[in-house]
């Protein structure tokens, strides 16, 4: 009788156990099936998060329409940064429809933005602000493109600092332009005035080149590629100083800067046209890159478009021409300081007063 009771017990916990490790098989088979189905899911998730970030990306390109954007400059070094986004534009490269109008001074830039046959020019930074007054605040500066780009040139040996210009005669050219502005202004902050010497103003720069090359212990104030262009036509002509850094000495820590040429918006097309003025800069500034880090390619297309005669010059001149594409606050400490010297000197020089905050774009 006790052997079958304890059969019947062994049967029973036999059976218990079986059950036990059925249970355990099924709970591990019910695990292991959740997890792979929340694997499936999370996948799932993740493609879908993909297949909706490149959705929303496709849609952002495409949600861009390019636009027609006419551009004026002129024939020197503000145009000098534009020559890649010049070529790109030409091979249909660029972000928007550009269409180029190059002149040989600003007062046939003026007339057409005024009117409204240009959105864009680049233009010397004091005509900027004339046309600021003149418009009454209709256009906006969007960048730098060209820091100074004056230079005294001699082969004067005694030539060591501004001081040593005492009792000396400068040739330059425009009586009351920039060139004559930033000369007076650089002359006072070294102690000198008019009276120390003697500035024999020419109507070109080439007839100031002459001068030094016919007599080149002459002194002569140039812009680039005058300068280039005159040490080629005499080996003994040197650069004695660069007035951007003489700038620069008496300017401290101001914030300040010799500009040579801005880039100015039409604030009708800027409201119209915000994006498409953004990715401007963006592909002007890629432009500027180009030619301060492809010198001699660079120089190829200022010939192709006629800025420069010769791609040798061209190529010789481009280091010195301060090509960039100075924006946002830093644009407007180093234009507002370099228009409050010349407002000093003389305040027709911008238009008669200075530029309100909205001259500046600093978005």
């Amino acid at each position: 009788m006790k052997r079958k009771v304890m059969a019947l017990l062994l049967s029973a916990t036999m059976a218990a156990l079986t059950l036990a490790g059925c249970g355990s098989a099924q709970s591990d088979n019910t695990e292991q099936t959740t997890v792979a189905e929340t694997q499936t899911e999370v996948q799932s998730e993740e493609a879908q998060t993909v297949e909706t970030e490149v959705e929303t990306e496709t849609e952002t390109e495409e949600a861009y329409t390019a636009a027609d954007i006419r551009i004026g400059s002129l024939k020197g070094p503000t145009s000098m940064g534009l020559v890649k986004l010049m070529q790109d534009a030409e091979e249909g490269n660029t972000a928007n429809n550009y269409t180029f109008t190059m002149e040989t001074a600003a007062d046939a830039l003026l007339p057409k933005m005024i009117q409204g046959d240009l959105d864009i020019v680049l233009v010397p930074a004091n005509v900027a602000s004339v046309l600021y007054n003149k418009t009454e605040g209709g256009v906006t500066v969007i960048d730098i493109n060209t820091l100074g780009v004056l230079y005294m040139v001699s082969a004067d040996e005694s030539l060591t600092d501004i001081s040593s210009l005492k009792g000396k005669t400068i040739y330059l050219t425009g009586k009351g332009t920039t060139p004559d502005y930033v000369l007076h202004y650089i002359l006072e902050q070294n102690g000198l005035s008019e009276e120390d010497v003697t500035l024999e103003y020419k109507s070109e720069a080439t007839e100031v080149a002459a001068v030094l090359a016919s007599e080149p212990e002459s002194i002569g104030l140039l812009p680039q590629p005058f300068v280039t262009a005159a040490c080629a036509q005499n080996e003994n002509l040197k650069i004695v100083f660069d007035m951007t850094e003489e700038w620069d000495a008496v300017q401290g820590e101001s914030g300040s800067r010799l500009v040579t040429g801005v880039t100015v918006v039409r604030n009708e097309f800027l409201e119209e046209n915000p994006e498409a003025v953004e990715k401007f800069v963006e592909e002007h500034r890629a432009s500027a890159e180009f030619a301060n880090s492809n010198v001699e390619e660079a120089a190829e297309l200022v010939a192709a478009q006629g800025i420069v005669e010769k791609a040798p010059v061209a190529q010789k001149a481009i280091p010195y021409c301060n090509i960039t594409c100075i924006d946002g606050e830093e644009m407007k400490n180093a234009l507002s300081g370099y228009l409050s010297v010349l407002m000093e000197q003389n305040p027709e020089s911008i238009g008669g007063s200075m530029p309100a905050d909205d001259f500046y774009y600093t978005k």
